[in-house]
């Protein structure tokens, strides 16, 4: 049975940040580096569940290394090394934990939006769009149906909400008002390269990538791809022999857990319900199968 990690604590490094999945050390001696630690803590509608899907961490932690090493022609990215063997000595009193589910990586200036990309109709977009078909500035065709292809992938940011809080859309002037114009062409720019090249890939591998969000900082002046990229906790992940427009997918991500979760009389804020061990398993086989297709299929 695999023992789940839910949190980490380790004596010697400091944590500077504990996110919804990840918890991040800074490496005394060590200023310009990060170690970056996947959980198997799993949130939906921006809140932490209690009950955790055991190996998720792992599972995260190699699609993002296969991700990173495809892309990595488009823009550099933040890793050094997850070689735990590697990693400063100060590390190596948890190597058993840290293999597999970790990185040693960079220290950058995180961006303060989410980089969003959507090559379909679907989640928050398609709800909008029932109501307008011009959605976050962007004048959609009449008469789309759920699930459908846009003409062109979409590039729609969005602010960067506190932990528990929900991020919200912003329109492209706003981010150029954030970032300077030349700035926030260069992040939509390389962020619709990722996607573009990233849904080309998966698609001679089986699966849709339906929406993805990527994080994006600057190292000095250099654009950085950063944080987890193209996983089941940022994409949504389509089946392509299953896609069918005009109804909701199934799909290779946290979908599933979502899908359950509308089913329960819960108002979407904390405290979470308890998760039955059939969803946490089903859930788990979902992210799996995506990893199988991807990276050794």
């Amino acid at each position: 049975m695999i023992q789940a990690v839910v949190t980490t604590d380790f004596a010697g490094l400091d944590l500077v940040h504990r996110g919804k999945v990840r918890d991040m050390y800074a490496l005394p001696g060590h200023d310009d580096k990060l170690l970056m630690v996947a959980t198997d803590r799993i949130s939906a509608y921006d809140v932490v569940m209690n009950d955790p899907v055991p190996g998720k961490g792992r599972i995260l932690t190699q699609i993002s290394l296969f991700w990173f090493e495809l892309l990595g022609d488009i823009v550099d990215n933040h890793l050094i090394t997850a070689d735990v063997t590697e990693y400063p000595a100060v590390c190596q009193p948890y190597a058993d934990q840290l293999r597999d589910r970790s990185m040693l990586v960079r220290r950058t200036q995180p961006l303060t939006i989410e980089c969003i990309v959507r090559g379909y109709l679907s989640g928050s977009f398609w709800s909008a769009y029932q109501h307008n078909p011009t959605v976050c500035g962007f004048a959609l065709p009449a008469g789309m149906r759920e699930s459908d292809q846009f003409p062109r992938p979409l590039f729609t940011p969005s602010t960067k909400a506190a932990l528990g809080t929900h991020d919200e859309n912003i329109s492209l002037a706003t981010m150029e008002t954030m970032l300077g114009k030349e700035r926030a062409r260069e992040v939509a720019d390389v962020s619709i390269k990722l996607y573009s090249r990233a849904a080309e890939y998966a698609r001679g591998k089986g699966i849709i990538i339906a929406d993805t969000k990527f994080e994006l900082g600057l190292l000095g002046d250099k654009l950085i791809l950063i944080d987890e990229v193209l996983t089941p906790d940022s994409s949504r992940f389509w089946p392509v022999d299953e896609y069918q427009p005009g109804r909701g997918q199934a799909s290779f991500d946290k979908q599933f857990l979502r899908d359950y979760l509308s089913t329960l009389e819960w108002d979407k804020t904390p405290p979470p319900p308890k998760l039955p061990a059939e969803i946490l398993e089903k859930t788990r086989a979902r992210y799996e199968e995506a990893l199988r297709r991807l990276v050794e299929g």
